[in-house]
């Protein structure tokens, strides 16, 4: 399936294995076998909506937005959907059951692996912010290829979404990397999903409209370089800064409900502005764009930099369960 033609059959079983303990998501055409109408199922199909879980991610008040449906109606679909999946308190042990589906994709660097305690985790969003040529989008093509890799090889064994808001995506870059791992070139281009996003809006539209295509195909990366470069341009001005940021925060919410919702990794890189209150002791203050908001919905931010010559520095600056350190690369 994934350019792995030798092993196709094995990865095949192995991945339907995986589905069935796993269970991830429950389709939302098991709401009509719950009494709810068919017409109203594909209403929320056109929404962007196409599994239970996505469903409860949902306010009523979101979902009466959505054109045909009356509150009682929502109420009647909520309360289906409540009855398939379980949305309420499990324990401990149950948690971290749950913590065994999480895939960890090989960043194609034993030392930046290290660092991550394996690679780039499923269901959580990592940053990546630094200045330009820090190596940002050069990890983003190397995880286009790592991720479709079979699992036993540190990959996610699936394919790849790819939102390009900077036109820097270079497909021919894929090549080298692809013949590096033993893979065949054209086969992991087709397994990539590509977009260009020209405003703020298109790029949330992008987003809304992988639903469809994740619940159909085995899908394990998102990739969103840059997350912000849109919003930067957009808005402008203190004056917009409020509408900006309650914009920006819908956007990672709905990365963050993909990732959980499909057991996907999300990799987005971030741009830095110039601190000029960083203080004098520091040589070349920056800090990453997008304030507080980003900051909040990054499970794992990593700061690169350049190092001497050709290398590449990656720094954890947050993470909730990886200690402070570098890896030089």
């Amino acid at each position: 399936m994934l350019a792995f033609k030798s092993e196709e059959h094995l990865q095949l079983v192995e991945r339907e294995e995986i589905d069935e303990d796993e269970d991830l998501f429950e389709a939302i055409d098991k709401l009509t076998s719950h009494g709810i109408n068919a017409g109203d199922v594909k209403k929320l199909q056109d929404a962007g909506i196409y599994t239970c879980n996505g469903l409860m991610m949902h306010t009523k008040k979101n979902l009466t937005g959505i054109k045909g449906l009356s509150e009682a109606k929502v109420d009647k679909i909520c309360e289906a959907a409540e009855k398939i999946v379980n949305f309420g308190y499990i324990t401990g042990s149950d948690a971290l059951l749950r913590r065994k589906a999480v895939v960890r994709i090989t960043t194609g660097s034993q030392a930046l692996d290290e660092l991550l305690g394996g690679g780039i985790e499923t269901r959580q969003i990592t940053e990546a912010f630094g200045e330009f040529r820090s190596g940002k989008t050069q990890l983003a093509h190397t995880l286009c290829v790592t991720t479709q890799l079979p699992t036993n090889m540190k990959g996610g064994n699936g394919k790849v979404a790819y939102i390009d808001t900077e036109g820097t995506f270079r497909p021919d870059r894929i090549v080298p990397i692809a013949e590096r791992f033993g893979m065949d070139a054209g086969a992991v281009l087709d397994n990539i999903i590509y977009a260009r996003a020209y405003t703020y809006e298109h790029q949330y539209n992008l987003l809304l409209g992988l639903a469809a295509k994740m619940s159909e195909e085995p899908f394990r990366l998102l990739i969103v370089d840059s997350v912000i470069a849109l919003f930067r341009v957009d808005f402008t001005g203190r004056g917009e800064l409020a509408e900006r940021q309650q914009k920006l925060a819908q956007m990672l919410s709905r990365l963050t409900k993909i990732a959980e919702e499909f057991n996907v990794a999300v990799y987005m890189t971030n741009q830095v502005i110039a601190d000029p209150g960083g203080g004098v002791f520091i040589s070349d203050p920056k800090k990453p764009a997008g304030g507080h908001v980003l900051a909040h919905a990054a499970t794992v931010r990593l700061m690169f930099r350049k190092g001497k010559g050709e290398q590449r520095v990656c720094k954890v600056f947050d993470a909730p369960n990886l200690p402070e350190s570098e890896a030089i690369s």
